[in-house]
């Protein structure tokens, strides 16, 4: 394989990890803003259960009642839905950890092949260049000793 088709493929690789990164920093912003509604949730259910209480101590109807009950009901199933949307949200991160992880592997195995590929053209020029350096210095040696 070409240097210039290492190269791309280091650079696609580079590309891919780029992506991966990007798309596992937008589902965790996505995680942390679930996180964030379902806490506002839990807070809004839990003043309104106290708003009930407090009503309730007052003295409510019983139509007033129905209606707190039935509003608590619909935070509830909210709150689930939210840790649903969690957990789900979970899943993907594990899935893109995953994708990431990979991408990152792939890129490493590419840039250690094209450190190898380095490492045996710089060896190959440097046996190449001890060869010159021997072939020079045996020259100059015969030159010298058979000159005379």
């Amino acid at each position: 394989m070409s240097s210039s088709s290492m190269k791309t493929l280091i650079d696609l690789a580079e590309n891919d990890i780029n992506q991966q990164t990007q798309r596992l920093q937008r589902l965790n912003a996505d995680k942390v803003g679930a996180d964030n509604q379902l806490a506002a949730l839990k807070q809004y259910r839990e003043d309104y259960s106290n708003r009930l209480l407090q009503s309730s101590q007052a003295g409510v109807s019983m139509a007033n009642y129905h209606n707190f009950y039935r509003f608590i009901g619909t935070l509830d199933q909210a709150i689930t839905q939210q840790n649903s949307l969690i957990e789900q949200l979970n899943v993907k991160i594990q899935e893109q950890q995953q994708h990431w992880f990979a991408a990152k592997q792939r890129l490493n195995a590419y840039q250690t092949l094209q450190e190898r590929r380095d490492y045996e053209q710089a060896q190959h020029l440097l046996r190449q260049e001890q060869r010159t350096n021997d072939e020079l210095s045996a020259a100059m040696h015969y030159r010298l000793h058979h000159t005379n």
